[in-house]
């Protein structure tokens, strides 16, 4: 597989869907715009949900992207193990709303918007995101004001906890940052790896994340379905 193919879903609100678009760019894909009214099968080795406001997180943050058009298309996508998806921030937030991802994303702790760079443990290596950062600490920029994570504790397997912050920000039950479901082809989480992947930004540790990715879908290891 030389030339593997990334969507990136853009819903009213997105922000962040430039700067994902140039880290996977960066990262050797070829990249593509969904907008999220599109509801075809998603013929895609990753599917990237960007962070920002969609649909200005009126009600509840995640929940109305949650019923366009495209989650139906992500789910079939998700249940058909076609490729890879990560949501991050925003994205992670209508992960979980969807029910792709166990779990739910609240307001932080201290009800103000975060905005600094953070310190990452890398708790898994062994997932499609992470299996190619040797190094137990990643930087990664974090942005948001509902990204205290919540879940029951039955409802999460220890493998399926990939990240937790060094210094806890937000509040985030066990200090989780990212998690995968249990098929390990969904990963959420709400640093910004797209946010640190050039010098430019003095922070290229993003790129483990993309490379990791990159490793998994040209390995033998993924079967396309």
């Amino acid at each position: 597989m030389n030339s593997l193919k990334a969507a990136v879903i853009v819903f009213p609100g997105s922000n962040c869907d430039k700067d994902a678009y140039f880290a996977l760019k960066t990262n050797g894909f070829k990249v593509q715009y969904v907008w999220h009214d599109f509801s075809k099968m998603l013929d895609y080795d990753l599917i990237f949900i960007p962070g920002g406001f969609s649909y200005g997180d009126y009600l509840r943050v995640g929940v109305l992207a949650r019923f366009s058009p495209v989650m139906n298309s992500v789910e079939k996508y998700v249940l058909k193990k076609r490729g890879l998806i990560i949501g991050v921030c925003n994205g992670f937030q209508i992960l979980t709303e969807a029910g792709l991802l166990p779990g739910a994303l609240t307001v932080n702790t201290s009800h103000r918007f975060i905005c600094k760079d953070i310190d990452l443990k890398i708790v898994n290596n062994k997932t499609p995101f992470t299996n190619s950062i040797n190094k137990k600490i990643i930087r990664l920029p974090i942005a948001h004001k509902y990204g205290r994570f919540f879940s029951l504790k039955k409802d999460i397997a220890e493998d399926q906890i990939v990240l937790k912050y060094v210094e806890n920000p937000n509040g985030s039950f066990e200090d989780i940052a990212g998690i995968v479901n249990k098929d390990m082809n969904v990963f959420g989480l709400m640093p910004h790896p797209e946010r640190a992947c050039t010098q430019i930004l003095k922070n290229e540790d993003g790129n483990y994340i993309f490379r990791s990715i990159r490793r998994y879908l040209t390995s033998e290891q993924f079967v396309r379905n």
